[in-house]
């Protein structure tokens, strides 16, 4: 029984003193010491609907007033802004800069922009 109790502790105490090949202590420390990187890059603006045929600035403003709170103020202003500058930015707020100057730096009279 002693001998048993001998050679059990014997063999706990071996496993427990080996250490792990070299060459999987180098490949896991590596790989514990590699910088972080983001499975996808963080999404840019969305690409605005650019405009050829008046026509087709009916569906974008639609698209882009359809959560505003005045409705046909958003929607005449959008129709106007698309006519001129052929550009209406994707989504219903922001990403303005997407259609360029045209539309970020058009002013009312009060100095508001213009374009929604």
């Amino acid at each position: 029984m002693a001998l048993k109790l001998a050679l059990f502790l014997l063999a706990c105490f071996l496993l427990a003193s080996t250490r792990v090949s070299s060459d999987s202590e180098e490949a896991f420390t590596e790989a514990a010491m590699a910088p972080y990187v983001p499975a996808t890059p963080p999404a840019l603006a969305p690409a605005p609907h650019k405009i050829i045929d008046t026509k087709e600035c009916v569906g974008a403003c639609k698209e882009r007033c359809s959560l505003h709170s005045r409705k046909n103020v958003c929607s005449r202003a959008c129709l106007t802004c698309c006519s001129v500058c052929k550009c209406v930015p994707a989504g219903t707020a922001g990403n303005k800069e997407t259609c360029g100057k045209c539309y970020t730096d058009w002013q009312t009279h009060g100095n508001r922009t213009k374009c929604p």
